[in-house]
């Protein structure tokens, strides 16, 4: 399935720095249920965590932490011990590292503010020192104290690593819509590699890396900060992170903005279903807005939606059996499966509807597909010298762990196939076989879907955006009837995520909250 990730667009769009864009095509990412427990959503909820600390974890929570310039002006770094299992504290630490840039303004301070920008496996570090840090709305920055903590096993907290970058240009490569059973055993051949490599080189760290274990680093973090509350703001997966956090210590819930939100009652089958609605109803738009240009390689005026996806599904099928150069160093070309996660790269942020134009004209009409790449590139998070982040390992080690895999073999891909067709034409089938990829995982999931209602927690504002692509706007109204104190604050709008896109009603609403501790009105809607 597909990342969950915020969407930045005053970032710079490079392959280093991008949190924005889509989804690994053969990484599922929307770990559910399995077969088994259908389509329903989860009655159990997540119980509490006891108040007390325990003595075994004393340690822990009373550690210093020693901060160091980090080589970047104005942000200090450290890092930070957790135990490694915490059932059993004594058998080892893994090492969190932590970022944080002071409050820069006069006026009483807030303490810190941790953020996270989803994923799994998206940088916090990273997000922070280049967007957060520096592009929060000012007031908030001069208030707080701004911190990220890299989850375990993703990027600077003892990373997870399975492949390098040629098996990865190999895996990012493989055909995600198999037409017979040999190119269905080569994607299962690809999802075993992938998961034999992540054995191979992080078998213990793969046991310990589930979202309840990072959030229950985030109360560590919290305690040694100093810090009787926590606040935060968490986006897309780091949704999940943060409603983790306040079911398992509801009452050290601060002021907490959850904001492109999913929803843990969900089975596998149903995330993956509704996330492939989601990215149909994001194309649509797309579609529509396509037709209108003068430029839309997809159409003219008068164009339908369905017409547009029509001429984009055959320009995929063209690029299965023929894929075109890109002028990649590596000789790398475009074929179908890079050619789609680059369309849906584009789909998080209406801003890059322009960028997504260009490339499929350079590669629908002069056979050029390095635009198609480079949208592809960002997303991966590889380099100009073919070396990629483990954003792509964490995100499967996180979800493969959190919960049991939707599909135990190709044959339920199968017998799916034609829901997901249905939801979108373009997308459904590879979003089905994207979901597969936990089925052969090393490890097995120690999560099922659940409820989270964080019974005594304080106001907790949840924001879904209403043509949200990767996390469906269904997904926050959930989540907000779930939690009990919840306030839910609506985006009328496109794109992923809603906080710092350019809508000055949700700002002044998010901003409020977080200065003044004030949450949005019961139905507020932007």
């Amino acid at each position: 399935m597909y990342i969950r990730r915020s969407s930045r667009p005053r970032r710079p769009r490079t392959a280093a720095a991008l949190l924005a864009t889509a989804a690994l095509l053969v990484s599922a990412c929307s770990s559910g249920g399995s077969a088994s427990t259908g389509e329903h959503a989860a009655e159990a909820a997540l119980a509490a965590l006891p108040q007390a600390t325990p003595s075994a974890l004393s340690s822990y929570y009373g550690q210093k932490l020693g901060w160091r310039d980090c080589g970047v002006p104005g942000f200090q770094c450290a890092t930070m011990k957790a135990p490694m299992d915490y059932d059993r504290p004594e058998a080892g630490d893994v090492r969190l590292a932590v970022a944080r840039k002071k409050a820069t303004g006069k006026g009483k301070p807030l303490g810190a503010l941790l953020v996270n920008p989803g994923g799994p496996g998206g940088s916090a570090i990273g997000y922070l020192q280049q967007y957060a840090g520096i592009g929060y709305p000012a007031q908030v920055r001069a208030r707080y104290d701004m911190v990220a903590v890299d989850p375990r096993g993703v990027a600077r907290s003892e990373p997870v690593e399975c492949l390098d970058g040629r098996q990865m240009d190999t895996y990012t490569q493989t055909d995600t819509t198999p037409d017979d059973k040999r190119e269905t055993g080569q994607l299962v051949g690809a999802y075993t590699k992938f998961a034999q490599g992540c054995r191979q080189h992080s078998a213990k760290l793969l046991r310990h890396v589930s979202t309840v274990e990072a959030a229950r680093d985030m109360d560590i973090l919290r305690a040694v900060l100093g810090q009787p509350k926590l606040t935060y703001v968490g986006a897309s997966y780091g949704t999940f992170l943060g409603a983790t956090y306040a079911g398992l210590f509801p009452g050290r819930v601060g002021r907490m903005v959850l904001d492109g939100a999913m929803d843990p009652s969900l089975s596998a089958r149903r995330l993956n279903l509704d996330q492939t609605a989601g990215f149909e109803t994001a194309f649509q738009s797309f579609a529509k807005d396509c037709v209108r240009q003068p430029d839309c390689p997809l159409g003219g005026k008068g164009t339908t939606p369905a017409q547009v996806g029509r001429n984009l599904s055959a320009f995929f099928k063209k690029l299965d059996a023929h894929p075109i150069p890109t002028g990649d160093a590596d000789g790398r070309k475009l074929g179908e499966a890079l050619a789609t996660t680059g369309v849906i790269a584009a789909m998080y942020d209406e801003a890059s509807w322009g960028q997504l134009r260009e490339a499929l004209s350079s590669a629908m009409k002069e056979n050029d597909g390095a635009g198609l790449l480079v949208l592809s590139d960002s997303y991966y998070e590889r380099d100009g010298d073919g070396r990629y982040s483990n954003l792509m390992f964490a995100n499967a080690a996180v979800n493969c762990l959190d919960l049991p895999g939707a599909f135990a073999g190709p044959e339920e891909v199968q017998l799916a196939l034609p829901a997901f067709e249905k939801a979108s034409p373009v997308f459904g089938a590879g979003l089905a076989w994207a979901s597969l990829n936990c089925a052969y995982w090393p490890v097995k999931p120690t999560g099922e879907p659940h409820r989270i209602q964080a019974k005594g927690a304080a106001p907790i504002v949840v924001v879904g955006t209403t043509r949200d692509p990767a996390t469906p706007y269904r997904w926050a109204k959930s989540l907000a009837r779930q939690l009990t104190s919840s306030r839910l604050l609506t985006y009328v709008g496109d794109g992923h995520t809603a906080y710092g896109r350019g809508s000055t009603c949700i700002d002044s609403a998010i901003n409020t909250y977080l200065l003044r501790g004030t949450p949005p009105a019961k139905g507020k809607r932007c």
